[in-house]
């Protein structure tokens, strides 16, 4: 089997991310409550109880909201790095120490026929980190809470399959917008989230001919639109002389409908 994953959510109000190999079949971040979790994996039909295990980014809530409850509920491992654990531990409920694991920063763990890489992005959180997934061949980069995308990530995640990649907000959105100067300027700075723009530069350097699809997440609420989003990476896209079409497909993803499994 080749990799197979959806989004199961994307945005502020909630983050979860679903991939699965031959051997394994593995939760990103639980940040709905467990309820809404387990209707998300229904809606690509995947049964909690095959679930492997669950990888978590950081300990912001709307990453970890339902993490314990899913973790108790179906016996599953949960890795992540210590710092993040040390930060998260007081906010997801009482998980037994056979279900705590560490993924350290800058790590490749191999889990059956799936390796996966972590990696530092700039967040204001304990010690944030994203994966790159491999099978066969195959590569998935997810990709989002970050203020600005380094050499290091872009060198990480270059030449992938398939890519979840942050594009937060618009940035004459958020200036005009109601949030006071101070979350303004967390949401613009180092450690906040990728504009539209800065998600379409940085997909520029990191395309390959292999890439075949984009899916635009943790768009926000307040600051964003779907259809603003793709206008706007697709037109810096197509600027640079990347194509858009049935090679390469833009994609939303959405923070209450789990995107249709897709299969690199």
């Amino acid at each position: 089997m080749s990799l197979r994953f959806s989004v199961l959510a994307s945005g502020s109000t909630g983050n979860a991310f679903y991939i699965e190999s031959g051997d394994e079949k593995i939760l990103v971040d639980a940040g709905l409550s467990g309820k809404r979790m387990e209707k998300l994996l229904g809606q690509v039909n995947i049964d909690p109880n095959e679930l492997s295990r669950i990888l978590v980014t950081h300990e912001h809530s709307d990453h970890i909201k339902g993490l314990g409850i899913m973790a108790r509920r179906y016996n599953l491992p949960i890795y992540a790095n210590e710092k993040t654990w040390k930060a998260m531990e007081n906010h997801i409920g009482k998980v037994s120490l056979e279900q705590k694991f560490h993924f350290n920063m800058e790590e490749t763990k191999s889990f059956g026929d799936l390796d996966i890489e972590s990696f530092a992005v700039s967040h204001d959180a304990a010690d944030p980190m994203f994966y790159t997934f491999r099978h066969e061949g195959k590569k998935v980069a997810l990709v989002t809470d970050l203020g600005y995308v380094s050499e290091r990530i872009k060198k990480t995640v270059e030449d992938a399959d398939a890519y979840i990649f942050e594009s937060n907000h618009d940035v004459s959105m958020l200036r005009m917008g109601r949030y006071p100067w101070n979350v303004k300027r967390r949401i613009l700075g180092d450690s906040g989230h990728v504009s539209n723009e800065d998600c379409a530069l940085a997909l520029t350097d990191i395309l390959s001919d292999r890439t075949k699809r984009i899916y635009l997440a943790h768009l926000s609420l307040d600051n964003n639109m779907k259809d603003l989003a793709r206008m706007s990476v697709s037109n810096i896209l197509q600027e640079r002389g990347f194509e858009l079409g049935s090679r390469l497909e833009l994609h939303d993803t959405d923070p209450e409908e789990a995107t249709p499994m897709f299969e690199v």
